[in-house]
């Protein structure tokens, strides 16, 4: 392997490294060629109405931004030299070809492919060939990039059995680059395990378990950017949503997608999906954890159904001068037999006035008449039906439905008979009554059963693929939510059962995907670990045994062992010093506390001019601390990490066992190094 130097004075056309950097020049000059291309479009003959015309500019606007040239981001990161032509056992005689593999197509006036895709199946072989097996490839080349500027490349002759494999250097300081900003792509460093679960077909879901820094998040992320390559049209009929577990963790992801050119994919939280009523009220972590438990979805079957009521009167139509009368007993078999179809609640009773005007049509039929399709709509329109039906099966309003078992014990204790025990009842009953839905103090639990009592009453649409991130925190209820917005589609879960900081944390992958109504779904492990330093992780790792036992440890692949240091203080002067160490190296800093000691904290710094930003937002070169409670630092990162008091981070926690993952969260957020700081004693498991 070799990272020669551009010679200055030497001819082009001998230097590889200017041959490189000519050829990304000229991809730059095409990319922007076929964005002006697209800019100069004229829709004004073409659109058929204002409608499509509105539709058509959107669609131009959007390629335009996709075609967007980040000028500090690579174009392309490698290249791959074929020993034969792609298919060439179907075109006799063809020579090898070699294609430059980047974020998106690139082609040039001609149509001639500059970059390929790293999505395309050609490029596949950049991420999986190896000595052992080669997939047709002579020669993988990678490119080191200062900024936007290439600066080095590296070559691996795969079927030189001459040559020893050895790790790329470029790879290395690649995962090891300082990180300012939020979080960025990863499509230069994919590994072979890591392709094999984002190449992994549309109609299967997949659960991915991985520790600290085993590129869990991006792998999902790039899942769905190849997702959305490889069955775009469908995909986008049926949408994409990426769920993460906080609105500053959706900030520190966002620009990853974009940068892979993909700007139509929704992101969210579990709160917003659910986002039926204002949440202004919390729970206590026992109530919360009833309220999430998958039993509840009885509860509001049984509530939701409880309303429909067997007819015990006859219904008589009066048409013109003709009255049909449909008896007690035939009205009695419509409703039992919508009921035991398991159809949603207002499916049904959409369903039961046109039953009823159907029983009616074949008694006219019998008498001679001939009526048609607008007969039965008007006999279903009918006053004496639509009594029936408001009375046989009342409209369910889902808050109503909700609100009433959580502050009305008899009708509580009648739906969760045999389900739920009077002391689990009594513990979500509301101690005070409410006046009304707009009244109530909502908590965020409380809003999952309403989206539950929802998709009873109506189904709840579904989208083509959801990225389910930090899934371990999900309640059996929340689950639910999520499956319900891929019933027909697909979906990529990602987690670590170490880092679960809820009480109601998830215990098993298998019962995550049972409670998502994915039960098929594959389950894969990530062991390697590409962020978090060996010294780092393997300090962290001593919780594993208290917290997780059972899962496999992250084995950090980095040849850069990281800095990491444990400091007794005697107060937030060292804890400050410390950060201000830190800030000397480049790269983002990130404090991270128990969320009591953050004001504290907080007014430290300032008191020393130290400059510092809230989680999610972006770092700059003038500020590059974030101080961060406890409770939001799961999924982020930073170069350096100054940790506060990990006796601090435990207490804050109901339990200790919750404690302690928030802990292992904590400890595992730095790429580069660590400093713990600490003036209480340490918790025991890290002794």
């Amino acid at each position: 392997m070799s990272t020669p130097a551009a010679d200055p004075l030497g001819d082009p056309l001998d230097d590889p490294l200017a041959r490189e950097r000519t050829h990304l020049a000229s991809s730059r000059s095409a990319l922007r060629a076929m964005r002006e291309d697209v800019e100069s479009l004229d829709i004004k003959d073409v659109a058929a109405n204002w409608v499509n015309a509105q539709i058509l500019a959107r669609q131009i606007d959007e390629r335009i931004k996709a075609l967007a040239d980040l000028s500090d981001t690579p174009l392309f990161f490698g290249r791959l030299n074929y020993l034969h032509a792609p298919g060439a056992e179907q075109a006799e005689g063809a020579e090898g070809e070699q294609f430059y593999i980047g974020r998106r197509h690139v082609h040039d006036g001609d149509g001639d492919p500059m970059v390929i895709d790293w999505r395309a199946p050609v490029s596949q072989p950049f991420y999986r060939a190896s000595k052992k097996d080669p997939q047709d490839i002579s020669l993988r080349r990678r490119f080191g990039y200062t900024g936007g500027d290439l600066t080095a490349y590296e070559d691996e002759h795969l079927m030189d059995p001459a040559e020893a494999a050895a790790t790329s250097k470029l790879l290395q300081q690649e995962i090891e680059r300082p990180r300012v900003g939020p979080m960025r792509d990863i499509v230069a460093t994919i590994q072979p395990e890591q392709d094999e679960i984002v190449r992994s077909g549309l109609g299967g879901t997949v659960c991915v378990q991985g520790g600290p820094g085993t590129g869990k998040t991006a792998v999902g992320l790039h899942r769905v950017a190849y997702l959305l390559y490889a069955h775009r049209e469908r995909l986008a009929r049926t949408g994409t949503l990426v769920i993460g577990p906080n609105k500053s963790f959706l900030h520190y992801i966002e620009q990853v997608l974009p940068a892979l050119g993909e700007l139509t994919v929704r992101q969210g939280t579990v709160d917003d999906l659910v986002a039926h009523v204002e949440v202004r009220g919390t729970d206590e972590a026992p109530t919360a954890v009833i309220k999430g438990d998958a039993r509840m979805a009885e509860v509001l079957r049984r509530a939701v159904y409880s309303h429909v009521s067997i007819p015990t009167e006859p219904v008589m139509v009066v048409r013109g001068s003709r009255r049909w009368r449909v008896p007690a007993y035939e009205l009695e078999a419509i409703v039992r037999e919508l009921l035991d179809r398991d159809i949603r609640y207002g499916a049904a009773r959409e369903a039961l006035p046109q039953r009823i005007a159907h029983t009616v049509l074949v008694q006219m039929e019998r008498s001679g008449e001939a009526p048609d399709d607008r007969v039965q709509d008007a006999v279903a329109r009918n006053a004496a039906v639509k009594a029936v039906v408001k009375a046989v099966w009342p409209p369910v309003e889902p808050e109503k439905l909700v609100l009433r078992l959580l502050t009305d014990a008899d009708f509580l204790a009648v739906h969760a008979d045999g389900i739920l025990d009077e002391d689990e009842q009594k513990t979500i009953l509301w101690s005070k009554p409410v006046r009304s839905v707009k009244a109530a103090k909502w908590a965020a639990a409380d809003a999952v059963l309403i989206d539950e009592a929802t998709d009873i009453v109506q189904r709840t649409h579904s989208l083509g693929h959801v990225v389910l991130d930090e899934a371990q925190d999900l309640s059996p209820m929340q689950y639910r939510a999520v499956g319900r917005r891929c019933t027909t589609g697909s979906a990529t879960v990602l987690g670590d059962l170490a880092q679960g900081t809820t009480p109601w944390a998830t215990r098993s992958w298998d019962e995550a995907l049972a409670h998502l109504g994915k039960s098929d779904g594959v389950i894969e492990e990530l062991t390697a670990g590409f962020r978090v330093p060996t010294d780092v992780i393997t300090y962290a790792s001593r919780l594993l045994p208290h917290i997780a036992p059972g899962l496999t440890p992250v084995a950090s692949v980095r040849e850069n062992p990281g800095f990491f240091d444990l400091r007794e203080t005697t107060g937030t002067a060292e804890v400050v010093a410390a950060c201000e160490e830190l800030l000397r190296n480049e790269g983002s800093t990130g404090l991270i506390a128990a969320d009591a000691r953050v004001p504290e904290l907080a007014q430290a710094l300032t008191a020393a001019g130290i400059g510092y930003i809230d989680p999610g937002e972006e770092t700059t070169v003038d500020t590059r601390l974030t101080l961060v409670p406890a409770s939001l630092a799961k999924g982020l990162e930073y170069d350096y990490v100054v940790l506060d008091e990990p006796r601090a981070v435990v207490d804050g926690e109901p339990d200790e066992r919750t404690g302690l993952r928030r802990l292992y969260v904590s400890l595992t957020r730095a790429v580069s190094g660590l400093i713990v700081t600490h003036a209480a004693p340490l918790p025991p498991q890290l002794a």
